[in-house]
């Protein structure tokens, strides 16, 4: 592990011991069941859930997602709930094409509206899915050039016209922090570690403007993330998907 004095660069040779085959399926399960205090705390979906999608439900009533990397799914359950608490109809479908991700999830206590399978991007792309809004949580860092490429190829083409990729920003200050914050989640679990490795990992903003198409903007996500997002011309939906026969229910 490089010391958190270099965080000058990305360290692309970082790898996260969640992400190894051989890692141990019971530290990777309590990892999966701590991320919701992690994104609850850091991520920000609760105020992207105000400025983005609400505004949709409200001209709208309803409207699909679709959660690439959705993990553990608990992104997924958030924005669901939060949206029936308001009086609309959210579906969301998550998918992973990690099977221990996908069975963690699909362990869950069901949410209505949430659905889980396990699958590429591309998959959905070829079934010809669409999705008023495509999302992501702490993937982008994750990603080689070309799989970055992919991602957001088949985000434009599976979303409706709003595409909201949430992903941590590289800073020595969001290292240090995290540390000396979220080391007692990493007790029994991957959380720490690979908390550190991905901050390790993650662009700055400028970094990812520049590695992003021209269509694609960066903003601000609060103190440690940034949002990659993408707006197509039609802002007014049609009714939400309502599902499909290839999906996994929870």
């Amino acid at each position: 592990m490089r010391p958190w004095g270099s965080l000058q660069e990305r360290d692309l040779h970082a790898v996260e011991e969640m992400d190894k085959a051989d890692c141990d399926p019971r530290r990777l399960n309590r990892t999966y069941a701590r991320f919701p205090v992690v994104n609850r705390l850091l991520s920000g979906w609760r105020g992207t859930y105000r400025r983005r999608l609400r505004p949709l439900l409200v001209a709208n009533g309803s409207a699909s997602v679709l959660d690439i990397g959705g993990g553990s799914g608990d992104v997924a359950r958030s924005l669901a709930r939060w949206a029936r608490r308001d009086g609309f109809r959210l579906t969301v479908t998550a998918i992973d094409p990690d099977e221990r991700a996908f069975a963690f999830a699909s362990k869950a206590p069901r949410v209505e509206g949430v659905s889980y399978r396990k699958a590429h991007s591309s998959q959905l792309v070829a079934e010809g899915r669409k999705f008023d809004v495509v999302i992501s949580n702490h993937i982008l860092h994750h990603l080689d050039p070309g799989q970055l490429a992919a991602v957001l190829h088949d985000s434009e083409l599976l979303s409706r016209g709003l595409c909201l990729h949430n992903d941590l920003t590289r800073s020595n200050i969001a290292y240090l922090l995290f540390l000396a914050g979220f080391w007692p989640l990493g007790v029994g679990s991957y959380i720490c570690g690979d908390g550190l490795t991905s901050i390790r990992r993650s662009y700055t903003a400028a970094e990812l403007k520049a590695v992003v198409p021209s269509s694609w903007s960066v903003e601000r996500n609060g103190p440690w993330h940034h949002l990659l997002f993408h707006e197509g011309p039609v802002r007014k939906f049609p009714q939400a998907d309502a599902g499909h026969p290839l999906e996994d229910r929870a």
